[in-house]
């Protein structure tokens, strides 16, 4: 509702051409508070609007655009004006912006963005997609180690209003290996004539520049860290990562493996973003592929037809037995593909994970069975045999998918699949026919079909 208002005023002093007011107006909001505005806007306005916001303004705000209105505006812009834009914003940022421009759009706005800026931007790009090195920024503050804290504070104040963050100082040798780290609040704190060296923390935790970014966003969950160097093969420092894209990620990879469980190919791109024909592939392929398998499911209720004619009860109670053995994986599965992704499991906890789910497979199936022959025997009314059947099959489905339903993942994840990919449409296919043979086995040896 306030943002609604926000919007009107601003349309309001646009119309009536109250240029000055609106860039005060913009002046005194956050970044992200003005793109959610422009965003809402037509895209004419959005365009004037953006001019008429100062140049740092303007390129904070046009970070947290969306793609497509990233790519309308820049494109929209002459090649001065574009080239303010991207030499205003952060190196990660322009780079993640990059990557989803077309080549052409690219080299236009490389060839007239600054030197430095080109060297940042050419430098995060030529790293593989979600690695560190392509997630980094370039824009830190690095000391020598033979400073003293009064010419380290002089650097920061004159190089650190183009800086990522300062809350974290880099320490580096001769050979630009990073050998310490110093916080803000230490040199505040410490002597003007103490040197750098006597009061950086040396033990320094970092990331290599080809770790996958969702190691790297386990690393800030484990030490807690707001921002984070990334070293190459070298130990040589060339970026930083700060907590702010970690959080991107975190969103980022936690979407994916929804998709992945749901059986739908991954997509980069919002929901209403994305076109019916590209939402259309991203789901056909999984369907396929389950729609067949689960032909085998038909091929054994085929296989049985004469047991079930002897007691036509029986298939009655087949959507069931399907139906709680696969939401009995589903439930595993999920479990342990969550634990795997927050690294609570390991490979070598395989056999641990394993009796632990056997034991809760055995009280959920003992239960459900009585349950289902309480059920059976007073309102179904079936035969007692057939009561026996059906709860015999019902416990030995709920172990068996539980079991399927842990194991999977982590081998998934041993042989280097995505575990994700491993959850409950797949799962539920395969303890859907594993059973259906148990059914018919155990109907064959206790009604002696």
């Amino acid at each position: 509702m306030e943002q609604i208002k926000e919007i009107e005023e601003l349309k309001e002093l646009l119309d009536n051409k109250q240029y000055t007011r609106l860039r005060q107006y913009l002046a005194e909001l956050n970044e992200a508070d003005i793109a959610g505005i422009l965003e809402e806007m037509e895209e004419e306005e959005m365009l004037k609007v953006f001019r008429i916001l100062p140049k740092d303004l303007a390129a904070n705000a046009f970070s947290y655009l969306d793609v497509d209105n990233q790519h309308m505006i820049i494109t929209s812009l002459s090649a001065k004006e574009a080239a303010n834009v991207i030499d205003n914003l952060m190196a990660d940022d322009a780079a993640d912006m990059l990557e989803e421009m077309p080549s052409n759009v690219v080299k236009k706005l490389l060839a007239n963005a600054s030197p430095e800026t080109r060297r940042d931007i050419n430098q995060l790009l030529r790293y593989p997609e979600d690695s560190a090195g392509s997630i980094m920024t370039v824009e830190y503050v690095d000391l020598k180690e033979n400073l003293t804290v009064k010419q380290a504070i002089e650097r920061i104040r004159r190089v650190g209003l183009d800086r990522e963050t300062i809350n974290i100082c880099y320490v580096l040798d001769a050979q630009r290996k990073l050998i310490g780290t110093v916080a803000l609040r230490y040199l505040l704190l410490s002597e003007e004539d103490e040197l750098i060296s006597d009061i950086m923390h040396e033990n320094v935790i970092s990331v290599n520049t080809l770790m996958d970014q969702e190691e790297v966003a386990g690393q800030f969950k484990k030490y807690d860290f707001t921002a984070m160097p990334v070293v190459d093969n070298e130990q040589r420092l060339v970026g930083i990562i700060t907590v702010d894209d970690i959080v991107d990620i975190m969103e980022e990879e936690t979407t994916e493996d929804m998709e992945k469980m749901a059986a739908i190919l991954p997509s980069d791109k919002p929901y209403m973003k994305t076109g019916i024909w590209e939402t259309f592939k991203k789901r056909i392929p999984w369907l396929l592929l389950l729609m067949v398998s689960a032909t085998f499911t038909g091929h054994i209720i085929t296989s049985f037809e004469d047991a079930l004619s002897v007691y036509v009860a029986l298939t009655a109670f087949i959507p069931m037995l399907m139906d709680t053995g696969g939401n009995a994986g589903g439930q595993a599965s999920v479990t342990v593909i969550r634990g795997l992704s927050l690294g609570e499991i390991e490979y070598r906890d395989v056999l641990r994970v394993l009796w632990k789910e056997v034991r809760v497979a055995v009280l959920c199936g003992v239960t459900l069975a009585l349950a289902n022959f309480a059920k059976l025997m007073l309102f179904d009314r079936v035969g007692l045999l057939v009561a026996l059947v059906v709860c015999l099959t019902l416990i030995a489905a709920v172990v068996m998918a539980m079991i399927v339903g842990c194991l999977l993942p982590v081998l998934a994840k041993r042989v280097g699949f995505d575990p994700a990919v491993m959850a409950s449409p797949f799962i539920t296919t395969i303890v859907d026919a594993l059973s259906l043979l148990v059914y018919f086995q155990v109907a064959t040896a206790v009604l002696g079909l």
